[in-house]
């Protein structure tokens, strides 16, 4: 379901216009459909029974108003950082209902994380696994774990994302996994839970998916053989979403696959992490044309947003649709590069768009609820734009647009020259 939608030839969310929107709080502005949000939730928990879990990526977008949605719905939290447990707890979620993951966690992390009663950290590396047994002995605490295993599974995506070949940063080469999985065993300061896996991000397919699982299950059986029981296996995120259209990812299919596949093990919790599948196509960027301009080869239109909002079109030349608020203007007319005022030639949201507009129109950027806010930066002094949170006919602002006094907050002028 979408609710997200052109009525009455007007772009709207929810019920509320894009228009008056805009006019109420600004351009470049990030919005969010608090139903659409919800209804994506929904879609993963008719699939997925207790006490199989649901960790809402934060990475994707870290707001406090929308972790406390999620919070409210019963959402665990995949993290990545001191900070964003820090959000979490703020937010108010719980630190057992936390997995933290990363490659680089710092001892003042870990020691955080531990401190609060974190519910699981996954472990990247054996030299991560020495640190957190160091200062889990420290503290005096038992130190939950689940070392992340790297099942070399191409998951077809686009080369930044992908996390799950040997080629990549992230998690222990499955032909290392058991001396590293017997360290664990060993260590009197870890509780070994689990293991956990995550192949990459944007996959349309459930094969890729299934495939990971179910050399994760094998690995499962290998430890059993040893008499290492694991409790807890995290098959991570990375859930596609159909950006330009596309065919959907059967979500059914994968979570009622993986299910199938963990009947012979009823020992195990499974964990998920979907972060993008849950915001994405919830959050709009609202851009004004402040100018066009033609060229022998081009046609621009000059929008009030640009890399620094929304980074992931020049950072992997990601589509996102752009539409005019009044529907009319929509589909026809001459092609256009929708671009931004950074003073960079990469600095673009999308290229050859058919496009009737001109001078104050209003556009809207669609499916940047993920990885849209979280991304952005002061590049060029640039304040970031407010977030606003829809429900029904009401909005809310849940981030004040930055001032230049906040950029420029910590720096101080030398007290001579």
């Amino acid at each position: 379901m979408t609710f997200i939608d052109f009525k009455k030839q007007q772009f709207h969310l929810e019920e509320c216009s894009a228009t008056a929107l805009a006019e109420q709080y600004g351009t470049p502005l990030y919005v969010y459909s608090k139903a659409q949000l919800l209804d994506n939730w929904q879609r993963f928990t008719r699939y997925w029974p207790a006490p199989h879990r649901l960790c809402y990526a934060v990475k994707a977008n870290s707001n406090l108003a929308i972790l406390q949605l999620l919070a409210a719905q019963g959402a665990g939290f995949d993290i990545v950082s001191g900070g964003e447990l820090k959000r979490v707890l703020k937010a108010g979620g719980k630190a057992e209902s936390v997995v933290f993951s990363g490659v680089a966690k710092s001892v003042e992390e870990l020691t955080f994380a531990l401190q609060q009663g974190i519910g699981c950290i996954n472990v990247e590396s054996a030299a991560e696994l020495e640190r957190i047994q160091m200062v889990a002995q420290q503290l005096g605490l038992m130190a939950p774990v689940s070392l992340r295993v790297n099942p070399d599974v191409d998951a077809q995506t686009h080369p930044y994302i992908a996390t799950g070949m040997k080629a990549n940063k992230f998690g222990i080469a499955m032909a290392d996994a058991m001396p590293v999985f017997r360290r664990a065993h060993e260590l009197p300061n870890i509780q070994l839970l689990g293991a956990d896996c995550h192949i990459g991000s944007q996959i349309m397919t459930p094969a890729p998916f299934l495939d990971a699982a179910e050399r994760m299950f094998q690995l499962v059986e290998r430890l059993q053989s040893e008499n290492i029981t694991l409790t807890h296996l995290d098959l991570g995120g990375g859930f596609g979403v159909s950006y330009e259209g596309t065919a959907s990812l059967d979500l059914e299919a994968y979570l009622t696959g993986v299910l199938k596949m963990a009947e012979n093990y009823p020992q195990l919790t499974l964990v998920l992490e979907p972060g993008r599948a849950i915001i994405a196509d919830a959050g709009v960027l609202l851009t004004r044309v402040e100018y066009l301009k033609e060229t022998d080869d081009k046609r621009f239109a000059l929008v009030d947003a640009g890399m620094n909002d929304l980074l992931r079109p020049s950072l992997y030349q990601a589509w996102h649709d752009i539409v005019a608020v009044d529907e009319a203007n929509n589909g026809r007319g001459k092609l256009v590069d929708v671009v931004g005022p950074v003073c960079e030639t990469g600095c673009f949201l999308g290229h050859a768009r058919h496009l009737t507009i001109t001078g104050g129109d209003l556009l809207a950027v669609k499916h940047v609820g993920a990885y849209g806010f979280t991304m952005s930066s002061n590049y060029n002094t640039r304040a970031k734009p407010a977030e606003v949170l829809v429900d029904g006919a009401n909005s809310f602002l849940i981030r004040a647009r930055e001032t230049f006094d906040d950029l420029i907050r910590g720096e101080r002028l030398l007290d001579r020259t």
